[in-house]
């Protein structure tokens, strides 16, 4: 048809009403008069009937009837909602406030993140920044969660729109294809996210979901808006309102229709306007735009307008009558004009109107179209047929509809249904959601291209979301996501980033969304698989250095898995900048309580032990074959265990709750830490070599600072910080003797003739240094190195045992580490059990157990237990040398079992030791056992480290030091150190002192002879 053939009540020429029919999808009216008893035009008006004077606006049959339906049940279901929309979108809160909203620790990466570099941007990088601040904000409370999903849909158009638009000219072609298809893949999001948001606003006005009613049931028309008789447009609003099916198909029909308003926003901000702009109520996206302006004058010329009190419609110029004459209606000759052969686009523009999806569907090339164009026509059929019964029940004179059940397909069957609509296109509709969706996958009329779509992503995605099969919906999420199963590298997933960005906001819009009645229906599934996506999203972010966006998903995690997941990236970032370091500290401390005040939530505090205690866990080693090689690899081990401590120095933010008490907390428990390492870096550290014991001097830089200015109350920490300086003088002597040691090396590599005299006193100053500091921590009075002589212990009432647990390796007196196995274990065994007297393992109930250690071939697993006794275990331990337990360990780390291979030394890297009770369970530490071991291997070590140092001075004559001392402090009963020493070492301290006396005689008859 053409416009010059047009009627004379259009206006072609007249473009503003045309314009605002397309833009709005209702043609304005100049009156505010409401044939509804005479109310004043509201919200609800807009879907009414309107008069203009004495004319009766006219209306296209179904079509617009159900446009009007749409607004009608639209503002009366959800108009918060959609109130919400426009809300956000007319008043856009900008990135800064969102950004400001953020907590203090990552406000400064979001800020940087706005700043990004434009090609980052265009990649679509920005998408995660802009998620976490938008989810960041809801979880706080300054967003909802319904708003929230709104937000991303804009997100995600934005950043598509800018991938799109913002890179002409900036990347090759490959580049670009691959930047257009993340926009496009950009776009399915945003369309699924506008669905999720239906689904929400369907739950929250008593829709069914997934077989299940999750609201309040549905509700009945306002009083108001009824007047007698009733309409056929009231009627119809109530089927809508009271149908499960039809609703949903209506609000599939919505979301749709908005998808193409969307996109002709866009395509008309960015190219400008264009003929055919579109309107909702009919057409097939762009194929059928040419066609629109046509259909316009034919509606205006063929539609039928339900008026509220006339049964007889008037008659347009073609006079057709609707409904007068035994109920026709304009089905059967649009679906005539449909059958004719013509243009395939002309035919499907009658066909929509009809519900012939076989003329209709060929021309849909695109999954929404496809579905656009079914969930249409199915609804038009189910509407049809009710306000068929309904005036089939008016001419009888009967009540009709009191009942509507939500059998939508009820009406189908009847006598008036099937005059009106022809069997072919009844036979042509789907029985029910699942079966749509199944056409779109194999019907014969879907085109190609609609079938391959709906194998994608986000299509199933959409179709999961229609059916509101959530639980199908995670699963399918994880298995695009999961990495696959020869790919052992959790860190990257098989799937693409933004569908596992996608499906980590989707786990947390449902649990913080859905209430609890419908959860249940998939609980498990949204902890379980939720969980699992979460925590992908979660290492995703985390390998792309997005670290500071890692807390707000984590702290949704369920409390093992958000432990494990802090503890995995703190021990991936150990070797890291302090800059990183301190990104996760911020993480933890303000995404997590510090304590713990919920036990499904994980707090900060067990994060920090878990790290101690793995920190300490035995490492595979490799083989080793020299002495040297197992001090190198113990000094290595050391400084990694020593780093740890780091987490605990670092200073809370100051915005957290308690920030002083969390302090004092942390800076507590890094001293305890930091002693616990301090026994075994000594125990490790008994090589007379020049290199440091690494991780004992990085533990005491980590503390230097906080110790300055303690924030806890000393008496609380009184016996930490006394063993703390205890271990900070023990390694200062031991830093003497090792810088002596290497210039006595350095010199030694010399000819005695060619050393200079600044060499030689170089070396003296420091011999004397080293005796000067060791002395003056032997001979201490009244506060004895690693005193535990008046720590009072357990005393209990009933029995109450010590156990001591230790890893260790085998080094034979070569200096090569032996490989244990069962063997030499049981050989192991005995000679531990010898190390004592018999009466001793009989009344101490002593066992020794050895083991090859599970986690490292090379090392053995040595646990000891027995009976506390007083003195050992109960009331004062007054002999401070650890008891029986320290004996028995000690003589296999000195060397000296009487029944094992001579000279084989247990070189000792992780000690432990406990008070349990009579079932094995551990109660607290037994510090004083491990802190008197360290007293009997560390003390007769610095004796004789003096002792050598002594002997070196005597060799240059030079016999001012404090030798005689020493031989007093190792007999004299006083200091109680003889004990300490093994028959090996006494036997080494005496050839020590030989050698001085040897020398000192020299120096004695070189005297006599120069006199």
């Amino acid at each position: 048809m053409e416009i010059d053939d047009a009627p004379s009540n259009f206006d072609p020429q007249d473009l503003s009403s045309r314009e605002q029919y397309r833009r709005y999808r209702k043609r304005q009216s100049t009156s505010n008069i409401s044939p509804l008893v005479g109310h004043s035009v509201s919200k609800f008006s807009e879907a009414r009937l309107l008069y203009e004077g004495n004319n009766i606006q006219r209306r296209p049959n179904t079509a617009l009837l159900l446009e009007e339906i749409k607004q009608e049940v639209d503002n009366f279901d959800t108009d918060a909602s959609w109130k919400r929309r426009a809300s956000i979108d007319s008043h856009a809160v900008s990135e800064v406030k969102f950004g400001d909203s953020l907590r203090q620790g990552v406000s400064h990466a979001l800020k940087i993140g706005k700043h990004e570099d434009e090609a980052l941007l265009e990649a679509g990088e920005s998408t995660f920044t802009l998620f976490a601040s938008l989810l960041d904000s809801a979880l706080q409370g300054l967003m909802p969660f319904a708003d929230l999903i709104l937000r991303f849909e804009k997100a995600c158009r934005s950043v598509s729109e800018s991938i799109r638009y913002g890179s002409t000219g900036r990347h090759r072609v490959v580049e670009d294809r691959i930047m257009q298809q993340k926009a496009r893949l950009l776009l399915d999001e945003a369309a699924s996210w506008s669905l999720l948001c239906s689904q929400m606003v369907a739950h929250y006005n008593g829709m069914e979901v997934h077989g299940r009613d999750y609201g309040g049931g549905n509700e009945e028309l306002p009083g108001n808006l009824l007047v007698t008789p009733t309409t056929s447009h009231q009627e119809a609003c109530r089927f809508v309102m009271m149908d499960h099916t039809a609703q949903l198909c209506l609000r599939i029909v919505l979301w749709l229709e908005g998808l193409a308003s969307e996109s002709l926003d866009l395509a008309k901000k960015v190219r400008g306007s264009h003929v055919g702009s579109y309107f909702p109520n009919s057409g097939v996206w762009h194929h059928t735009q040419s066609y629109k302006c046509i259909f316009i004058c034919i509606d205006r010329i063929d539609s039928e307008l339900i008026v509220s009190d006339v049964e007889d419609a008037i008659c347009t110029v073609t006079n057709i009558v609707w409904m007068a004459e035994g109920g026709k209606n304009f089905a059967e000759p649009k679906n005539k004009i449909a059958e004719q052969d013509g243009g395939r686009y002309e035919m499907a523009v009658y066909a929509s109107q009809s519900s012939n999806l076989r003329r209709l569907l060929p021309i849909c090339t695109d999954w929404e179209s496809a579905c656009w164009a079914m969930a249409k026509s199915w609804l038009d059929v189910q509407v049809d047929s009710v306000l068929a019964q309904f005036q089939q029940a008016r001419l009888e004179g009967k009540q009709f509809g009191e009942d509507i059940n939500g059998s939508s397909m009820q009406g189908l069957s009847s006598t008036a249904s099937s005059e009106n609509w022809p069997c072919h296109v009844l036979d042509q509709q789907p029985r029910d959601l699942p079966a749509l969706l199944q056409k779109l996958h194999s019907s014969e009329v879907v085109h190609e291209a609609v079938s391959r779509a709906c194998e994608e992503q986000h299509r199933q995605i959409e179709m999961n979301l229609m059916l509101g099969d959530m639980a199908h919906l995670l699963e399918l999420l994880w298995a695009w996501i999961s990495p696959s199963e020869d790919d052992q590298n959790i860190l990257r997933p098989h799937g693409d980033p933004e569908m596992l960005r996608f499906g980590a906001h989707v786990v947390l819009v449902l649990r913080n969304l859905l209430d609890d009645d419908m959860k249940d229906a998939f609980k498990e599934k949204l902890t379980t698989v939720g969980d699992l996506i979460l925590h992908m999203y979660a290492m995703y972010l985390f390998s792309k250095q997005h670290e500071e966006l890692v807390g707000v998903y984590a702290s949704q995690l369920a409390r093992h898995l958000c432990v494990d997941l802090f503890v995995e990236m703190m021990e991936l970032r150990l070797n890291s900048s302090m800059h990183v370091k301190y990104k996760l500290f911020l993480l933890g401390m303000e995404y997590l309580p510090f304590s713990s005040e919920d036990d499904s939530k994980a707090c900060f505090e067990d994060i920090l032990e878990r790290v101690l205690l793995r920190s300490r866990e035995t490492k595979p080693s490799k083989p080793v074959g020299k002495s040297s090689d197992v001090a190198e690899e113990h000094r290595l081990q050391s400084l990694q265990k020593a780093m740890v401590i780091q987490w605990l120095c670092f200073t809370p933010p100051s915005t957290i709750r308690d920030v002083e008490v969390i302090s004092a907390k942390l800076l507590m428990r890094a001293l305890m830490h930091s002693n616990t390492l301090f026994r075994e870096f000594a125990l490790i550290s008994m090589w007379r070599v020049p290199k440091m014991p690494i991780g004992a001097h990085m533990l005491l830089s980590f503390l230097a600072e906080p110790l300055k200015q303690p924030n806890f109350d000393e008496d609380d920490a009184s016996e930490d910080l006394l063993e703390f300086e205890d271990w900070r003088e023990y390694y200062a002597c031991d830093a003497t003797y090792r810088n002596w040691l290497k210039f006595e090396l350095e010199n030694a590599a010399i000819a005695p003739a060619e050393l200079s005299s600044e060499e030689k006193d170089r070396a003296a100053a420091a011999a004397l240094e080293t005796l000067d500091s060791s002395l003056s921590l032997l001979l201490r009075e009244g506060n004895p190195w690693l005193n535990v002589a008046h720590d009072r212990t357990y005393d209990p009432t009933e029995d109450m045992y010590i156990e001591l647990h230790a890893t260790a390796m085998l080094c034979l007196p070569s200096g090569e580490c032996m490989l244990p196995d069962a063997t030499s274990c049981t050989t192991l065994t005995s000679a531990l059990y010898s190390s004592v007297s018999e009466d001793d393992v009989l009344k101490r109930q002593l066992r020794v157990d050895v083991a090859v250690s599970s986690s490292d071939n090379y090392c053995i697993e040595v646990a000891l237990h027995c009976l506390a006794v007083n003195g050992d275990g109960l009331g004062l331990h007054e002999a401070n040398d650890g008891g029986l337990l320290a004996t028995v360990i000690a003589a296999g780390f000195k060397g000296e079992l009487n029944r094992f291979q001579p000279g084989v030394t247990m070189e000792i890297s992780r000690l432990d030791a406990w008070y349990s009770s009579e079932d094995g369970s551990f109660r607290s530490p037994a510090n004083y056992i491990v802190k008197g071991l360290c007293r009997r291997c560390c003390l007769p070590e610095l004796i004789l480290r003096c002792m050598q140092v002594s002997v070196s001075l005597a060799e240059t004559h030079d016999l001012k030091d404090h030798h005689n001392e020493l031989i007093e402090l190792v007999a004299s009963d006083e200091y109680g150190i003889l004990h300490l020493f093994s028959q090996h070492q006494l036997q080494e301290f005496l050839l020590f002192e030989r050698e001085f006396s040897l020398y000192r005689m020299e120096v004695e008859e070189e005297s006599v002879v120069d006199t």
